[in-house]
């Protein structure tokens, strides 16, 4: 259970430094203390094409004594309200301190715990996030500070708003290129695609698509 290397939110995204501040006017550290094992996530794009909601049902490890909440940013496409997201808990935890960032689109919740981990231990737990405020979107991104673990993520789209074409894809950075690019063909009647990555890389990971 010892702490893997990670990289900070600013080497993730272009709006991480937003996020450390956040967190530093909250008074906790960047680091969680957490590191993920499995991560299964569900998107919904509504009938506009924006992003509805997000779903998570995670599997952490703690890497020190004392963990007692995770800590969930929600960055949302330009343009959104961020006073109307709504962050819920689902299971094995509850909704903490919310903070938000208006200009940049940035929501950051804390999800406490019911036991407090000591380093080693594992935890499930699940949360969603309702948004429905922006424009329409063009991708779904995740950003990993740790190496390791599974990922799994499904976005669904609404039968009014189809994409023409969809692709996963990889990035090192907020400003590098995209890498292992791939078409995904939506299923049937459930219109969703999906990517499963069984040990992530530090960086990101995402789901691309294209409107008519």
């Amino acid at each position: 259970a010892a702490r893997p290397a990670g990289r900070s939110y600013r080497a993730l995204f272009s709006g991480g430094g937003t996020v450390e501040r956040l967190l530093d006017g909250m008074e906790l550290p960047p680091d969680g203390g957490l590191h993920s094992l499995g991560h299964h996530e569900r998107v919904r794009i509504g009938p506009a094409g924006e992003l509805r909601v997000r779903e998570s049902q995670q599997i952490v490890r703690a890497h020190r004594d004392g963990v007692d909440r995770y800590l969930a940013v929600h960055h949302g496409d330009p343009g959104c309200d961020v006073s109307r997201v709504r962050v819920t808990a689902y299971e094995n935890c509850r909704t903490g301190r919310v903070r938000c960032h208006p200009e940049a689109g940035v929501v950051v919740a804390e999800l406490l715990f019911d036991a407090r981990l000591r380093r080693g231990d594992t935890y499930v737990f699940g949360y969603g996030v309702e948004d429905g405020t922006g424009p329409r979107s063009g991708e779904y991104v995740r950003g990993f500070s740790y190496a390791g673990g599974q990922y799994v993520l499904q976005v669904r789209f609404d039968e009014a708003a189809l994409p023409v074409r969809c692709r996963r894809f990889a990035r090192s950075g907020p400003d590098a290129p995209r890498t292992g690019l791939a078409d995904l063909t939506p299923s049937g009647r459930h219109r969703a695609v999906h990517l499963v990555e069984q040990a992530v890389r530090r960086g990101i990971l995402g789901i691309t698509w294209d409107w008519d």
